[in-house]
């Protein structure tokens, strides 16, 4: 080998190295060979080797002039034109041979060959609805908004603070978390732009949003020590490009958003595994737990998460994995032919809270048939435990449909619909929005019956109208429905407003508790009398969608100015 040829190839490494290494910094593959991205990455590192030296043996200096390499190859020596050849082939067998690994690799670890092998992922427990779900007395804990309404909601709390806002944006993936045994959705803040970044990266990210999905309402939460690595953050600061440095053999799945105990941050990173070699059927093995303020992780087993975690497992891969389960377990062929016994999810999911565990929630239909549920699933989030239920009605959207059509004059859009066990009576709950995205009612429909069918300004109100719809359609009988105790304040009256509302007078009473009061005129008149600095006892229900109690009834202790009898 010549001194130029020596020199050819050392710049050529050296280009070849400094693309692999930008492709590397951008691109972010695990390097792990049971990942199919891997492999196509190393085809492209070939190439990134190949092509500068290709170009280079052109000519006496490495050159990407194209009109001068067509010169150079004209008076090209023999010599020089068959060791370039075998260059070149040899260049070809190795992308061969990686395409073939990625091609073969995915062929043999398909469903094709290994359907029962996919079907036997996870175990299904079969589970009696009345004895997991406890019968519900009142529906006031159970989270319905979805993420188009979390980040309405996540945005508007966000636009009080004209500090933070002019800055960042509220990030547009909520996490549904289990914390202080209620219902939440949690997302960090995020860079607004580029230069947003540069303008903070100094002082970092200073807080995050936390919707109540019952109440409808959401707050900011100011941290002590900023969050440094975030998903809008740039080079060092990107999250994803933190955690593939940190950890660059892990196959990342899901990341999500979470808040410990303490309301302190961080990031849960799902790591799967394939199942079936070498790519077939990934699995969530083990999850990292991120800590986005000081870069701090540590990675455990699935198993060995702490409680406080909620989402090791999306739910998208909880919906895949039934999937290959319901179809795959009769053989390949009968999945497409057949379809004997195939079952499978429906397309959305939902979320229940049961103890300290959030469950993702979908029915089951059969393959052949997508009208009707065949029973349902739920998939605890942490875990992977699955557990099915069979009780057959109305499909989901089915349900969303007859919501809708109760108030259809309104033009109100059902959300995908959680569950709740009425009188023992498997039901869909869920609420209606407007256009704009704003929840203005609850709806409650009967999953064996979607005839039956009522909505409701609050979650106690439609709870009501359930139960007596209940009892007159005969469904069951009135001594299973038991009372909820009512409610009960005695409050002074500091302000009073009446407004109209789609025709009907509604007064709206704040109290000294820092509470306020809501009823409708058509149903107490006696709330036109109320003043303001008299003293109330209350009856009502709680609450509605903006925390806002529904009165049932009052009596006035005291009236002011006293009523003087002669």
């Amino acid at each position: 080998m010549n001194k130029t040829t020596g020199k050819k190839i050392a710049i050529s490494a050296i280009f070849g190295t400094l693309l692999t290494a930008v492709a590397f910094y951008f691109w972010l593959p695990a390097i792990n060979g049971y990942d199919p991205r891997f492999w196509i990455f190393l085809i492209f590192t070939v190439l990134f080797y190949a092509v500068p030296f290709w170009l280079a043996g052109r000519g006496k200096r490495p050159s990407f002039d194209f009109k001068n390499i067509l010169n150079k190859a004209k008076n090209e020596t023999r010599t020089e034109k068959k060791a370039r050849s075998l260059g070149t082939k040899i260049v070809i067998a190795i992308i061969i041979v990686l395409v073939a690994v990625v091609l073969i690799g995915s062929l043999i670890s398909s469903q094709v060959f290994n359907a029962r092998k996919y079907a036997s992922i996870i175990k299904v427990e079969e589970a009696v609805f009345a004895e997991d779900m406890q019968e519900a007395e009142q529906i006031t804990n159970i989270a319905l908004m979805d993420s188009t309404s979390a980040q309405i909601i996540g945005n508007r709390a966000l636009d009080k603070l004209a500090d933070v806002v002019s800055q960042f944006v509220a990030g547009e993936n909520y996490t549904q978390i289990n914390f202080e045994g209620l219902p939440k959705k949690v997302t960090s803040l995020e860079y607004a732009d580029f230069f947003k970044w540069i303008n903070n990266r100094d002082t970092g990210i200073p807080g995050y949003i936390m919707v109540d999905p019952v109440k409808n309402n959401a707050e900011y939460k100011a941290l002590e020590k900023p969050i440094k690595y975030v998903e809008s953050g740039y080079f060092g600061d990107d999250l994803y490009r933190k955690l593939r440095f940190e950890y660059p053999t892990k196959i990342f799945d899901f990341i999500s958003y979470e808040i410990d105990e303490n309301g302190n941050p961080f990031y849960i990173v799902s790591c799967v595994k394939p199942q079936i070699f070498p790519f077939g059927a990934r699995d969530v093995e083990q999850v990292i737990i991120f800590d986005p303020c000081t870069g701090e992780s540590e990675i455990r087993n699935v198993e060995d998460a702490p409680s406080w975690i909620d989402t090791s497992y999306s739910g998208d891969l909880a919906m895949e994995k039934y999937n290959w389960h319901g179809t795959l377990s009769g053989g390949f062929i009968n999945s497409i032919i057949g379809n004997k016994g195939c079952k499978m999810t429906t397309d959305d999911y939902g979320y229940i809270t049961i103890g300290d565990d959030v469950w993702y929630f979908t029915g089951v239909t059969s393959v052949t048939a997508d009208s009707s549920n065949i029973g349902f699933i739920l998939t605890n989030a942490r875990t992977g435990e699955y557990k099915y239920y069979a009780i057959g009605g109305a499909e989901e959207h089915s349900a969303m449909n007859a919501a809708e059509g109760e108030v259809q004059e309104k033009g109100y859009e059902a959300s995908f619909p959680s569950l709740v066990n009425i009188a023992g009576e498997a039901t869909y709950i869920m609420v209606l929005k407007d256009a704009s995205g704003i929840v203005k009612l609850y709806a409650l429909v009967n999953v064996e019956n979607y005839n039956l069918v009522v909505t409701g300004e609050t979650q106690d109100d439609v709870m009501k109208k359930y139960k007596e719809l209940l009892v007159s359609s005969g469904e069951v009988e009135i001594e299973d429905i038991p009372t909820p105790e009512a409610l009960t304040a005695t409050v002074e009256i500091t302000d009073v407003r009446d407004i109209v509302i789609d025709g009907n007078s509604v007064v709206y009473l704040y109290g000294n508790d820092g509470n306020l009061y809501k009823g409708s005129v058509a149903d107490i008149e006696g709330l036109l009398f109320v003043s303001v600095g008299d003293t109330l006892q209350i009856k009502y229900s709680e609450t509605d969608k903006n925390g806002i109690r529904q009165i049932e009834g009052f009596f006035i202790l005291i009236i002011d100015p006293p009523v003087i009898i002669d």
